[in-house]
């Protein structure tokens, strides 16, 4: 890839292939073989790990709150975790317009410059032309990695086939495909097979975040093809992880930003093999965790970036009836009930032995 190299990513790159020197060797209770010892060495070592999505904050009159956005990445980086990722969530992709996406890339960026974590930035459109109106931008910024799902508009493989090979001509850095779409996606699942053919195409892709259909099987078929396959990444909240990381999975993609800390320990311990009984403990007490009613991402997940100091409010963008996208943004805030309030902060309480200390002052710095 020819892309200019910065001081701060010559630095990330020697801590991080010192990093894989030490503990890529080793999956845990499975040790990895001569092949994936060579998709490790070509892979990114800064594409590892748990890459958290981050959650789009808002203002009280629904206006995306990017000075928030730029605390909530430093408390990731605060966090430990290798990687973050935005836009990617609905309440991202779908429920904000070009220019606040674009906005909150800029935005983004220029924090990221400052932090020891890496930065992936999402690229999806409904077709071709609007996911490389976001590809150019992002390239423009010069994350690390970039991401991507499949087009709204797609109805057939050949036409992933055809809209990620536009993307390769234009990103200069490592790709990681999602293999689900959106909300008004009714195409297929991406198969094992297209992600391989892609990943042997093209150098910088190979990066594979597996969520759809029979995800073991086809995890199984990935890292079986390493390389060209580079790396292949858990989903789906992280509730399987531990399962998946056994067959190879090497990190976790998910929208629980707000337990970044968790998140960072869950993978130490994978990667050290050490104190297994430790690891099943905390893993065990993040899934109750994010189980918590209302469990979904603008549910009690909200309640604790407040708790957490992170977020101001508990504001969000709606979608409209059956999953539709509005035409104009539907505000709404969360009120959740005395029982609900208990429940959350009892299963936040276990995991108190695992998370760090007081989050610091992170509105203007890491």
């Amino acid at each position: 890839m020819n892309q200019p190299i910065s001081r701060r990513t010559v630095i990330r790159s020697t801590l991080a292939g010192g990093a894989s020197v030490v503990v890529g060797a080793v999956l845990p209770g499975r040790p990895l073989n001569a092949v994936q010892n060579e998709a490790t060495a070509k892979a990114d070592p800064k594409v590892r790990g748990p890459f958290p999505i981050l959650s789009t904050p808002f203002t009280e009159s629904g206006e995306v709150d990017h000075d928030v956005l730029a605390t909530q990445a430093r408390f990731v980086a605060w966090g430990g975790c290798p990687g973050m990722i935005w836009p990617q969530s609905g309440d991202s992709i779908d429920l904000l317009t070009m220019d606040e996406k674009m906005k909150g890339m800029e935005v983004l960026a220029k924090t990221a410059r400052s932090l020891p974590t890496s930065l992936c930035l999402g690229v999806q459109g409904n077709d071709t032309q609007e996911m490389l109106a976001f590809a150019e931008h992002a390239e423009k910024l010069e994350p690390e990695a970039i991401i991507s799902r499949p087009p709204d508009s797609g109805k057939s493989e050949e036409d992933l086939r055809q809209y990620w090979r536009a993307l390769a001509a234009v990103a200069k850095r490592p790709v990681i495909l999602q293999t689900t779409g959106g909300v008004a996606y009714k195409g297929p699942i991406p198969s094992p097979e297209l992600m391989i053919e892609l990943a042997k195409e093209f150098p910088h892709f190979g990066y594979i975040k597996e969520e759809a259909g029979d995800v073991l099987k086809r995890m199984r078929t990935s890292i079986a093809a390493m390389p060209p396959v580079r790396r292949v990444f858990s989903a789906r909240g992280g509730f399987h992880w531990l399962k998946e990381s056994q067959l190879g999975s090497e990190g976790v993609i998910t929208e629980r930003a707000a337990y970044a800390d968790v998140l960072t320990r869950i993978w130490e311990l994978q990667q050290s093999g050490e104190a297994p009984e430790t690891l099943q403990d905390v893993f065990n007490k993040f899934i109750q965790m994010v189980k918590v009613k209302p469990g979904s991402l603008r549910g009690a997940n909200l309640y604790i970036w407040k708790k957490r100091g992170v977020f101001k409010n508990l504001v969000s963008r709606d979608y409209g009836a059956g999953k539709s996208i509005p035409a104009s943004p539907i505000v709404s805030e969360l009120k959740l009930s005395n029982e609900q309030i208990a429940e959350a902060e009892k299963r936040f309480e276990a995991l108190h032995p695992y998370l760090k200390e007081a989050t610091p002052n992170l509105a203007t710095s890491s």
